[in-house]
């Protein structure tokens, strides 16, 4: 296996953000360290995890059961009592798919302000591949107090009536679903079901970059800065100053790229349209098109 550049060689803005398998598995029994999988596949925790890690459900645990929506921040609060955190606990997120979903339980951690916080470069195919060892009991921790933290969407989250403001305005928007999706050949990924939306296509103006370009296949590591400059920048022509929405699906292929632009390549404007295309692709009027980019 070829082995990956070090974090703190690769020219990322905030290296910080990433830790390697190695500092986790140093810092397994550190009591200031919460260690959080995330899955798409939400019964995979169970059958191993990296000891000590805690399991949070984005199904159950993220997203409000009634409303689409995130929970509150009583909800918030709650979940950091019961994994034992508190504001000054570094919290390491991983999980299956090249961290897709790890890089979604951050994001929303990001809108209740919880800034120390970590993605475990590779996730848990790495971890894997390494041998690293495997438990299957989950731990318990004293409950915390979390201070209630005030969710702030403005920052980070896009809705659709600013997403049409931004289409108005000439401004840049990644799709960053498969490219079938995009050109409206399919509804949605391949070996997965429909999630309700009418018709395909993608917003307009939209260029399409896959999630996935941004990992190294081989291990789930992150591409290096060059790498991720030459996809985002040479070929969808982003520059660092501008203002940028990114949408999927439901918005979880999409916090994988909005940490990618954000925290890997320092973009000072990045949201996340986590209505995306189960949204868009319904809405009464919404503009869309079809076929590839032009």
């Amino acid at each position: 296996m070829i082995m990956a550049t070090p974090i703190e060689e690769r020219g990322y803005a905030r290296p910080e953000v990433l830790v390697s398998t190695d500092w986790v598995e140093q810092h397994l029994k550190d009591p200031n360290v919460r260690i959080i999988e995330s899955n798409e596949d939400t019964l995979l925790y169970a059958s191993g995890h990296v000891p000590g890690a805690v399991h949070v459900d984005w199904t159950s645990d993220l997203n409000d059961q009634i409303r689409r929506d995130y929970i509150t921040r009583e909800g918030f609060e709650a979940l950091m009592s019961r994994i034992g955190a508190t504001p000054d606990t570094t919290i390491v997120f991983y999980g299956d798919k090249n961290n897709w979903w790890a890089c979604y339980a951050y994001w929303v951690f990001q809108l209740f302000g919880h800034a120390n916080a970590r993605i475990m470069d590779g996730g848990r195919l790495k971890w894997e591949k390494e041998g690293r060892q495997m438990v299957r009991d989950a731990p318990s921790h004293a409950a915390t107090d979390y201070p209630q933290p005030r969710r702030d969407d403005t920052r980070i989250r896009a809705f659709r009536d600013q997403v049409m403001k931004h289409v108005d305005s000439k401004g840049k928007l990644i799709d960053v679903r498969s490219p079938a999706e995009y050109t409206g050949e399919r509804l949605h990924m391949p070996e997965y079901p429909n999630e309700g939306a009418l018709r395909g296509g993608h917003i307009p103006r939209a260029a399409n970059v896959p999630w996935a370009r941004a990992i190294n296949p081989d291990d789930g590591t992150f591409k290096t800065a060059d790498e991720l400059k030459a996809i985002y920048e040479g070929e969808a022509k982003l520059q660092s100053g501008d203002d940028v929405v990114v949408y999927c699906r439901i918005g979880e292929r999409s916090s994988h790229t909005w940490f990618v632009l954000t925290n890997l390549l320092g973009y000072k404007q990045v949201r996340n349209y986590d209505g995306s295309w189960t949204e868009w692709g319904n809405a009464v009027r919404a503009p869309i098109e079809k076929g590839p980019e032009k």
